[in-house]
């Protein structure tokens, strides 16, 4: 009885919030990124494990997806596009590392990329029958020709190579759209099944601690992160900007799964655009 009061409450809750305006449902999103940054602030001393916490739920994800492609044997549902350009991201990463220096992060990349390579080599070969390419229709070039043009006059000012600093910053601009593919798949589709919805989920978890690290790095080591500004460059705040654009892309999907949880729905169901 008390569990289904819940459920009802939490349903009720979320219905409420939807019925909003545009302007108040920004307003608790802030408030909420706020509260969520001000917790965060209090209880973790050490802002690197913001980035283990990301990778470590980007990979919870992947593990939903290899349980799916492994055992339902469908891919179905599932953006090639988004996993190839995953890959492209985390291999351009792993290729910066060796000049930034190798640590944790180096291995959780490795790992993942290997996972994501796994899972493109499913959907490409054995299950490429389950595959809606019909419905995977966002053009690549659209996402990595402005990706690329913007890294190379907005990167980080280090000592580094300019074409390691030009990479990374592809890197990261490409992290912040990756997930669009997937996203305007799922649109066309509407229903989601369990598997796909958990590992998009993740993303939106993950991308949240990635931003996270960076506005409380700069909230509290703002001399020190201010000497990437030099010379013009604004990489910080496009950084920022591209963490912000992550998280809000993910953040209406993210909405529509936690309703779907708290309902006992499995299928998670979104708008059609």
């Amino acid at each position: 009885m008390g569990k289904k009061s819940t459920s009802s409450a939490n349903t009720l809750f979320l219905a409420l919030v939807r019925r909003q305006s545009m302007k108040v449902k920004i307003f608790l999103a802030l408030t909420a990124i706020l509260l969520s940054l001000a917790a965060l602030r209090s209880f973790v001393t050490n802002y690197n494990n913001f980035f283990v916490a990301s990778e470590s739920v980007h990979a919870v994800g992947l593990i939903a997806l290899i349980w799916k492609l492994t055992t339902l044997k469908t891919c179905s549902g599932l953006s090639l596009q988004s996993q190839e350009l995953t890959a492209l991201v985390l291999a351009v990463r792993i290729i910066c590392r060796f000049e930034i220096g190798h640590n944790i992060h180096t291995f959780l990349d490795s790992a993942s990329l290997v996972s994501t390579a796994w899972v493109i080599y499913m959907m490409r070969t054995k299950l490429y029958v389950t595959y809606n390419e019909h419905l995977d229709k966002t053009p690549k070039i659209c996402l990595l020709i402005p990706c690329a043009l913007l890294a190379v006059f907005v990167h980080p000012n280090t000592l580094l190579p300019l074409y390691t600093k030009i990479m990374w910053a592809f890197g990261v601009y490409l992290e912040a759209v990756v997930v669009l593919p997937q996203l305007h798949m799922m649109q066309r589709t509407q229903m989601i099944e369990p598997f796909t919805a958990l590992y998009v989920f993740a993303l939106g978890v993950s991308r949240f601690f990635g931003a996270a690290y960076w506005i409380l790095r700069i909230y509290e080591s703002t001399e020190a992160y201010l000497f990437l500004l030099g010379r013009g460059y604004l990489w910080v705040p496009m950084v920022l900007v591209a963490e912000t654009i992550q998280t809000f892309i993910l953040s209406d999907f993210c909405y529509y799964y936690t309703k779907s949880i708290v309902s006992g729905n499995l299928l998670v169901r979104v708008p059609r655009v």
